[in-house]
């Protein structure tokens, strides 16, 4: 299944050079008019744009403007994004029905915001270590280390000792030689612990006794999971299951590359909000389901960043989850649909509900496919 992960990848990778490569055809330059031929087609042209394929008549050839190309192109800073991202806050609805009716120059496309706000919410978990496989030291090593450090504990504790003999009226010598004590025994409890001379005897594969991982992990070893498929599938699964740190790993990389099946799992349920009503098509509500799922992403991403800095913004995430993504929901279905108040809320109950069904599809899809990768 490998090779299902890498497809994910392309696909996304195709999506997003394909819209770059369209915005570039389209992108506006200051450039004054010039009379000729294309450089592209080679078609007559007396504008600033050729008629035939759309390329500027002016092509910059130097290395500053190749800088300002690639800013431009991967991170689509220009003044489009600011007029998207404030919309997408506090008017979503607006935004929805404008990009729909065809106000779309002033905008950022739906899906180019919304795989931009994919990958760069992975980016961020990547550098706060969200995502990384928790690393485990094998076992005679974490014990030789520790042996090396309750020696150089004792050693030390030897030095404080006769410290304290020359100057026994001494409280700082009396502190230090507290505190190395401490660490002495502190040490030759871990190992202890690590050698299984203890009752809280470390684990040989490193996992924390007690811990799900731990529970998981021995259920496969005592063919407590039971797995149905061919030799290869259930052999290749409970390897998986075995190393359930590497698993979640996995799991939380194959939900980025394939984050782009959230798009067509929720535009039925979208659709089923409005199945009685004519004039809205499955083009309207794949733009609606993108730019919601742009703001959840946006959303997410602005929790994890803020929430390790100060507590309060921890609860503050949590509040805008509880009653903001409601909200969000209610202001877009009534903006973008043209509701009245009973009907978008009704509909954000709904659509509420066919959420939890989606994530739901979404997360043993994703499971599925890193059980199998």
């Amino acid at each position: 299944m490998d090779s299902l992960e890498a497809a994910g990848g392309l696909i996304t990778g195709g999506l997003i050079a394909k819209l770059l490569s369209r915005r570039e055809s389209r992108r506006t330059e200051s450039a004054e008019k010039h009379s000729g031929v294309c450089s592209d087609c080679g078609a007559p042209v007396t504008g600033k744009y050729c008629s035939e394929c759309g390329q500027p008549t002016h092509v910059h050839r130097s290395l500053l403007h190749l800088g300002e190309e690639m800013l431009h192109g991967v991170l689509h800073f220009d003044a489009r994004i600011w007029r998207t991202l404030p919309l997408l806050a506090i008017n979503p609805g607006r935004l929805t029905r404008e990009w729909v009716q065809g106000k779309r120059t002033r905008y950022v496309s739906p899906l180019a915001i919304f795989l931009f706000s994919v990958f760069l919410m992975f980016f961020v978990f990547s550098l706060s270590g969200a995502l990384e496989p928790k690393v485990v030291t094998p076992l005679p090593e974490r014990i030789a280390e520790e042996r090396t450090e309750l020696a150089t504990a004792r050693t030390e504790l030897s030095e404080a000792e006769a410290a304290a003999a020359v100057s026994p009226g001494s409280e700082a010598l009396a502190l230090t030689l507290s505190a190395t004590r401490r660490e002495v025994e502190v040490r030759e409890r871990r190992l202890a612990a690590l050698t299984g001379t203890s009752a809280d005897a470390a684990r040989p594969d490193g996992l924390t006794p007690g811990s799900w991982q731990a529970e998981l992990s021995d259920a496969v070893q005592d063919d407590g999971v039971q797995v149905k498929g061919d030799s290869k599938w259930v052999e290749k699964v409970k390897h998986k299951l075995s190393n359930p740190d590497l698993l979640l790993y996995k799991i939380q990389q194959t939900a980025y590359k394939f984050s782009f099946l959230l798009i067509p799992l929720s535009i039925p349920f979208v659709a089923l909000l409005f199945l009685w009503r004519r004039g809205f098509t499955l083009y309207d509500h794949g733009v609606f389901v993108l730019y919601s799922l742009t703001a959840m992403s946006v959303l997410v991403m602005t929790a994890s960043i803020l929430a390790p800095i100060w507590s309060g913004f921890g609860v503050l995430s949590g509040l805008a989850f509880v009653f903001g993504v409601p909200a969000h929901m209610f202001a877009q279905l009534k903006g973008a649909y043209q509701l009245s108040w009973f009907s978008a809320a009704w509909r954000t109950m709904l659509l509420l509900i066919f959420c939890v069904f989606v994530l739901s599809a979404f997360v043993v899809s994703i499971i599925a496919l890193g059980l199998a990768g």
